[in-house]
């Protein structure tokens, strides 16, 4: 299985440790941070237009047949082990994470989206807490005892 996870950021290297532990179940994860200076410029310019460029950037990046799934506040709270069947048999699988204004309505509406919490989260923790749920999820698939009911 491939997993990409997107967002509208800095590269950071906070996730390598679940990156590695997710290997081991024959799982792939791209953590891919985008920022250029269109995005910045939009961010710059208004909470609209950032998240309007968000959505043109993500886009590239869409695939047909792969679940392509937004983080977003308004998405579908899941539990744990809702998430891990969102994982089950999948051969690749792309997550997005959005820029501190969010996503457009156009981006959102061709996506899959789920919250992971009501609480709000800046990209650095969301990214962690993804990465963290994946793994629990593998664990869950694979009867790793990692995730205690």
């Amino acid at each position: 299985m491939k997993i990409k996870i997107y967002s509208i950021a800095k590269k950071q290297n906070k996730c390598d440790e679940f990156i590695k532990q997710i290997k081991q179940f024959g799982v792939t994860v791209e953590d891919i941070s985008i920022f250029n200076a269109n995005i910045q410029k939009a961010q710059k310019d208004s909470a609209i237009s950032a998240k309007e460029s968000y959505g043109i950037e993500f886009s590239k990046y869409l695939k047909h047949n792969v679940p392509n799934i937004a983080l977003h506040p308004n998405g579908k709270e899941v539990s744990t082990f809702e998430f891990s069947n969102l994982l089950r048999d999948k051969n690749e699988i792309n997550f997005f994470i959005g820029g501190s204004y969010g996503f457009d309505d156009t981006f959102l509406s061709k996506t899959t989206n789920i919250s992971l919490s009501k609480l709000t989260f800046s990209y650095k923790i969301t990214k962690i807490i993804i990465f963290e749920q994946i793994f629990r999820a593998l664990c869950i698939i694979n009867n790793h005892p990692y995730h205690k009911e």
